[in-house]
């Protein structure tokens, strides 16, 4: 683990980029300089993914390629004392982001946005929100804890939610459900901070990170208002990696094995074939 004090310094310096990403928008983001994207599901902590990956992305020899990370906290990975180590691959962004920082993108899921509103997410009758705290504790200690902890929440609230592609392709965690498609407001997600009504169940950030609803009128309807023409998204795992659930979306899950990802131009026009066959397998 890196001294808590260069961790605090590697995660306000992360913060710092994000904020400054090129063709960042309130949270979201109009990729630039970038001809092709690699997408990872939901990572939930693996680090042997994230470590795979990267050398998939191989960011240094493709300066307009660009590398989306999904969901990373929150995972099976614990410490002696029952901590969950989920917040590393917080701390693995923040130093490829210092690295990289106009190719690496970090996309918030419901796990993030459950930890920094504070709302439990209860797996097998376990506290993930109170596992992750406790992780981050174990690894920094009571002194540097708390502050690194802190500043993991404000760089969950700083991260885009939305990616736009060159080529019309939207990157996002999920969509909302068609209840509340009605209602959802695109202009709210480019606004720099978020109202109270955009957090809770049926607004605009939650139903974004918290929908299921994959049918093809859904998706059609979300990627009309996002002005998108196809959909990569993660939150729904899948026992093969990935899932393509209309012509519309591609479904990724890098959480267990096979971890599934995408990497696809981005530079030119491309068709739901063409993006599926893009997906692949660790």
């Amino acid at each position: 683990m890196p001294a808590p004090d260069r961790m605090l310094t590697h995660l306000r310096q992360a913060l710092a980029l994000v904020r400054a990403t090129p063709g960042r928008r309130g949270h979201t983001v109009s990729l630039e300089n970038c001809t092709e994207v690699l997408v990872a599901g939901d990572l939930h902590g693996h680090v042997g993914h994230f470590q795979a990956l990267l050398k998939l992305a191989d960011l240094a020899n493709h300066p307009a390629r660009h590398f989306v990370l999904q969901e990373v906290i929150h995972g099976k990975f614990r410490y002696p004392k029952g901590g969950d180590k989920s917040h590393q691959l917080v701390d693995l962004f923040c130093a490829l982001k210092g690295q990289f920082p106009k190719q690496v993108h970090y996309l918030p899921g419901n796990h993030e946005l459950a930890q920094w509103t504070n709302r439990p997410v209860m797996k097998a009758d376990e506290n993930q929100n109170r596992r992750f705290e406790e992780g981050v504790t174990e690894a920094y200690g009571p002194a540097f804890g708390p502050q690194i902890y802190a500043a993991y929440l404000d760089l969950f609230r700083a991260l885009p939610v939305a990616l736009r592609t060159p080529n019309g392709v939207l990157v996002a965690h999920s969509l909302p459900a068609a209840r509340f498609l009605p209602a959802f407001d695109p202009a709210r997600l480019e606004r720099e901070g978020y109202q109270d009504e955009d957090l809770q169940a049926g607004g605009t950030v939650h139903s974004l990170l918290w929908g299921r609803d994959t049918s093809a009128e859904a998706v059609t309807n979300f990627l009309r208002k996002m002005g998108c023409d196809l959909l990569v998204s993660g939150h729904i795992a899948s026992d093969a990696g990935f899932l393509v659930p209309n012509d519309r979306q591609v479904i990724v899950d890098c959480a267990e094995s096979p971890a599934g990802f995408v990497l696809f131009p981005a530079d030119r026009a491309l068709t739901h074939a063409e993006l599926v066959a893009c997906v692949k397998t660790l």
